[in-house]
């Protein structure tokens, strides 16, 4: 079968649950990760097929994106940050916000070196391992609460070719970080229970919700315990990052004045929600 018939009829198939657009970039991606071409080469060799071992491989993929899997866990990895990370279903998908979060923690930080760094609720050890990649000389470590997903983060270190020293730890039972850092970032689950109804399916059904959730009567209890920490763990004028529920911007500022942190910034992403905050310890 050629290639370009079947694009037709996998985008006509997923075309009644996503948007077109979005299908297409899913049958490009697929075709990479698979099939080793590249919408250039379909382009310019039309007459490429499939065998009929390659469209068992396809249907495959086209069903579990029938029922909602996202492709990132269908196969396995994502770009993020110029690198690619082994995902799967004990890590979140990261997400070009986070992307933001990373670059404004890089600049500020472009003429530092030998910095250490704490990345706190890692999964797939993203923001710890793009950060050990980009800051010079930077000793990082990351803690995260779930075995599986410090396994996978160990992983997308060595493909990544950056130490990070991971640790295993429940932060909301840590009474002291042991250590002295220049810099802590968390993005820790913030998405409360109230808001479920405004996700997509993809997400709420597929995703850790250990990662994702938290109690509607104590939306902030993470980043109430990380500041604690940071006050005492981090280095005079250290820096303290959070990326944050769009929705709690004004109490995240609250709860770190309160706390003693100075200069407290609420920045906003691509999407003009507030996503992320910075406030150097007091």
């Amino acid at each position: 079968m050629k290639i370009i018939e079947y694009r037709l009829f996998f985008i006509e198939s997923l075309a009644t649950i996503y948007d077109v657009l979005e299908v297409e970039n899913f049958f490009y991606l697929v075709l990479e990760n698979k099939n080793n071409l590249k919408r250039i080469d379909l382009a310019l060799q039309r007459d490429l097929t499939f065998t009929a071992f390659e469209i068992n491989i396809w249907n495959e993929i086209l069903e579990q994106l029938r029922a909602q899997i996202p492709i990132q866990y269908i196969l396995g990895s994502t770009h993020f940050y110029d690198m690619v990370f082994d995902v799967n279903k004990n890590v979140l998908i990261p997400r070009p916000e986070t992307e933001e979060l990373i670059d404004w923690i890089i600049k500020c930080n472009s003429n530092c070196s030998g910095l250490k760094v704490l990345d706190i609720g890692t999964g797939s050890g993203c923001i710890a391992i793009a950060l050990a990649k980009n800051l010079s000389n930077s000793a990082v470590f990351a803690i995260d609460v779930s075995k599986k997903a410090l396994a996978t983060a160990e992983l997308n270190a060595k493909k990544n070719e950056v130490n990070v020293t991971f640790i295993e730890k429940n932060i909301l039972n840590t009474s002291d970080l042991e250590m002295q850092f220049d810099i802590i970032v968390s993005n820790p689950p913030y998405v409360r229970n109230l808001e479920k109804g405004n996700m997509q399916k993809n997400v709420l059904e597929n995703e850790p919700h250990l990662a994702l959730f938290v109690d509607d009567e104590d939306p902030l209890v993470f980043y109430c315990k990380i500041a604690d920490l940071a006050k005492r763990s981090l280095s005079k004028n250290g820096q303290l990052y959070f990326e944050i529920n769009q929705y709690l911007g004004d109490d995240m500022i609250f709860l770190l004045q309160n706390k003693g942190f100075k200069n407290v910034a609420l920045r906003r992403d691509i999407y003009g929600s507030h996503r992320m905050i910075k406030a150097i310890r007091g």
